[in-house]
C-alpha cells in the first residue's frame, strides 16, 4: 500500500495538531516517521520500503513553537535563467504582509539581503516569518496573498546578481 501525497499531508497535520513530538508508522511496504517540535520545528516524512510489519508508535506530546523558518533555496535548472527559487519551508497560509493594514514585505524589484523577512506563513495559528537566506532582487512573487502553500512550494524568484 503506497500512501499518496494528500494522505501523508493529512497525517502530518493530524500529528501536528495532536501535539506529539514524533510518530512512526510502519505498514506493509512503507515506513513513515513524522517529527515535530525538533530543532527544525517542522514535520519530516521519510518513506522507505520495508518488510511486512504493522506497527504504530507515539511518543510524549510537546507543543511546537515556531517563530522563524529558513526557506529552502534552490537554483533553477533552465540554462537561460540565472534566478534562484525560494521555497516554502512549511505547510500553511502565505501572507505578503505582517497584518492587513501594513504594507507588503517585498515587491517585485525589491533588493533583499540575508535575514530580510520575505513573507509570513501561518501554520496552526502560529505566524512564521520566512527570512531570506540569500541576497539579490525579487524578480517574481509566485504565490497570491492569503493562499495555502505546501512544503517546498516555490514562493519567490530572486536574481542573485
Amino acid at each position: 500500500m503506497i500512501m499518496d501525497l494528500k494522505e501523508i499531508q493529512n497525517l502530518i497535520k493530524f500529528v501536528a495538531k495532536s501535539g506529539a513530538s514524533e510518530v512512526k508508522l510502519e505498514m506493509d511496504d512503507i515506513k513513515i516517521t513524522i517529527k515535530t517540535g525538533s530543532d527544525n520545528d517542522h514535520a519530516m516524512v521519510h518513506q522507505v520500503p520495508m518488510q511486512p510489519n504493522q506497527m504504530v508508535q507515539q511518543q510524549a506530546p510537546t507543543q511546537p513553537a515556531v517563530t522563524s523558518q529558513a526557506p529552502t533555496v534552490t537554483t533553477t535548472v533552465s540554462e537561460d535563467s540565472k534566478y534562484i527559487t525560494i521555497k516554502s519551508p512549511i505547510i500553511g497560509t502565505f501572507y505578503r504582509k505582517p497584518s492587513p493594514d501594513k504594507p507588503v514585505f517585498v515587491e517585485v524589484g525589491t533588493e533583499i539581503k540575508e535575514g530580510d523577512v520575505l513573507c509570513v506563513i501561518e501554520a496552526m495559528k502560529l505566524f512564521n516569518e520566512i527570512e531570506s537566506e540569500i541576497s539579490g532582487k525579487i524578480v517574481k512573487v509566485l504565490v497570491d496573498d492569503s493562499s495555502p502553500v505546501e512544503f517546498d512550494q516555490p514562493l519567490f524568484l530572486v536574481d542573485p546578481s
